[in-house]
């Protein structure tokens, strides 16, 4: 596990070397992006514009123009086809830089090294996203939640196993990610260990973790302790607190309190 656990931490690091040139057919502009905006042969219609929350700039002699959904060519091609056709200018050549691209951010948070908002100027997958951000942090988990607007108020949520995902190459759950997204990466599940240990303390629960494997994770017993009776304190369904003695092959649940006894002989 822990092999995996740094195979996917290298896979990332390498990953974010790849994601920062930017593909401008896929960025759509949005609320918020400024785009610096240039006419070739006519630099006094040459503009600095803010998209606003309806979707729409402000161009010299055109007036208001909505952009909002439109890509950088696409919205060259609104902009010049305007001036065409109102009589202002014959064939005119149309150029738009965004400067910035508030519209196209999605926020990372959780277990990761980098929490914050990135800009997803492209195409940008799940891993994408999160190799900008480090990726996980030693307490981060397997499972990613992914939060975003399904069209008008309606909220999409999805859990994507990445140990799953990267282990049996299921890359169909390397979902594109889109401006607004919303990235939380959980907290990996733990369990609890004391009496007559070694090392008592809270550990991270590896996937299929035994009783006596999450003994020799507390450094295996005492001088004084016994394997005989081990005991865990679990809730159930309820949220009740049950007391189960195990065995020594059965699998720890997140959660779980082992408690090692003291030997009588």
């Amino acid at each position: 596990m822990k092999l995996l656990l740094w195979l996917f931490t290298m896979f990332l690091v390498t990953w974010v070397n790849t994601v920062g040139a930017v593909d401008a057919r896929y960025v759509l502009l949005g609320p918020g992006d400024v785009l610096k905006i240039s006419v070739y042969g006519s630099s006094d219609l040459d503009t600095e514009a803010k998209v606003s929350e309806s979707g729409n700039i402000t161009f010299p002699l055109l007036g208001e123009v909505a952009v909002d959904g439109l890509s950088p060519s696409a919205a060259e091609k609104k902009i010049a086809d305007l001036l065409e056709s109102g009589g202002l200018l014959r064939k005119p050549q149309v150029s738009i830089l965004a400067t910035s691209l508030q519209s196209q951010q999605v926020s990372v948070l959780g277990y990761v090294y980098r929490q914050g908002r990135y800009p997803i100027e492209g195409k940008r997958s799940l891993i994408d996203v999160l190799a900008m951000a480090g990726g996980a942090n030693p307490d981060g988990g397997d499972l990613v939640t992914l939060i975003r607007a399904d069209g008008g108020e309606s909220i999409k949520k999805e859990v994507i196993d990445m140990y799953v995902m990267i282990r049996s190459n299921e890359m169909s759950q390397n979902l594109n990610i889109h401006g607004g997204d919303f990235i939380y990466v959980e907290r990996a599940p733990r369990f609890y260990i004391y009496g007559e240990v070694q090392r008592a303390g809270v550990f991270r629960l590896e996937r299929n973790m035994t009783v006596v494997q999450a003994l020799s994770v507390g450094g295996g017993l005492s001088p004084r302790g016994t394997e005989r009776g081990v005991r865990i304190q679990r809730r159930d369904a309820e949220g009740n607190l049950q007391m189960l003695e195990v065995k020594l092959g059965e699998l720890v649940q997140p959660d779980d309190v082992v408690y090692i006894r003291e030997s009588l002989f």
